[in-house]
């Protein structure tokens, strides 16, 4: 089970402790000899963290302890199975891992026939069994239009299903359908589709825009096909020419969040674009607070807004 426990070397642990890498090595790992550590046994799972640091009044140094071996715990390739004992199924993303970093390449090589097999091929027949059984109850039960979720990791066997039960596909710009690409492309969006510029799990435009310089930078050369350098923020007109891809695409429905579309509009947007921000996925006791920081009344005044909106839907045809 060498890999199904947390692959903790001396020349990994300054990328997760940094300055307090001392100490940590003092608090919570086993020296095991020859550059290897294992955690001690009050620290070896998520919970016994999450307990030891539960303390309402966290300061920044425990949080990133508390981050740093919640890392560590994560660095496995393989998860043992909850019911059956002594059998293995791989981590999801474990290639991201510095346990497979320290593989051969042979091994790499192994690890991934066996990683796509269990994930995208081993269980399509039971998905798709499943999917056929469930779902056609619940669409007759509603005459609503639906849209799947088809986002990440799906089995080969959803697009099939989809196209059977007539559910629509959900298109997002920046988490395209397609590994080899970075970014969607909103012309070739299927029509029977939704797309939208982001969702409640991911930041707005802005907040995005901002979160990677590099990737921005790719994305206004190769996206919105402009030169030169990208701004830093992303300035209302370039919000504006992302909003007016999704209006002007193939896809049936263009759905956008309230943010987004504020985001055209220098004076009416946040200030503060995380501020934006609906849903952390990653923190499990995250919980959903967003509110508008104007009223329906106060935006149903906004003239020069609401009339550049129209008229963007408009031109769109839509």
């Amino acid at each position: 089970d060498v890999h199904a426990r947390p692959f903790i070397m001396e020349w990994l642990l300054t990328d997760f402790f940094g300055q307090y890498t001392a100490e940590a090595k003092e608090r919570f790992l086993v020296d095991l000899g020859y550059g290897r550590y294992e955690l001690r046994e009050e620290f070896n799972t998520q919970r016994k963290v999450a307990d030891y640091f539960c303390s309402a009044e966290k300061s920044e140094k425990d949080e990133m302890l508390e981050n740093a071996l919640m890392g560590l715990i994560d660095d496995v390739l393989f998860i043992e199975d909850a019911d059956q004992k002594g059998k293995y199924h791989p981590r999801i993303s474990g290639q991201h891992t510095y346990s497979y970093r320290a593989l051969s390449e042979y091994e790499k090589w192994s690890y991934d026939r066996l990683y796509n097999d269990f994930f995208y091929r081993r269980h399509n027949e039971f998905w798709y069994g499943k999917a056929m059984w469930k779902l056609p109850p619940l669409l007759e039960s509603t005459s609503m239009l639906t849209c799947a979720e088809d986002l990440g990791m799906i089995p080969d066997c959803v697009p099939a299903v989809m196209n059977a039960l007539q559910i629509l596909a959900l298109e997002i710009q920046r988490m395209p359908k397609d590994p080899k690409v970075e970014f969607g492309n909103t012309w070739s969006y299927p029509y029977y589709s939704v797309c939208t510029t982001s969702t409640h799990d991911m930041p707005g435009i802005r907040a995005w825009w901002e979160s990677d310089k590099a990737m921005s930078q790719r994305f206004y050369n190769n996206v919105l096909h402009e030169g030169g350098e990208a701004p830093y923020f992303a300035e209302p007109w370039i919000c504006s020419k992302i909003v007016d891809l999704h209006l002007n695409s193939p896809a049936m429905l263009c759905v956008l969040p309230l943010q987004d579309w504020l985001s055209i509009d220098g004076q009416l947007r946040r200030q503060n674009p995380n501020e934006e921000l609906i849903n952390i996925p990653a923190i499990s006791r995250h919980y959903w607070r967003y509110r508008m920081h104007i009223t329906v009344e106060q935006l149903m005044n906004e003239t020069t807004f609401n009339e550049s909106m129209r008229g963007m839907i408009a031109h769109s045809g839509r």
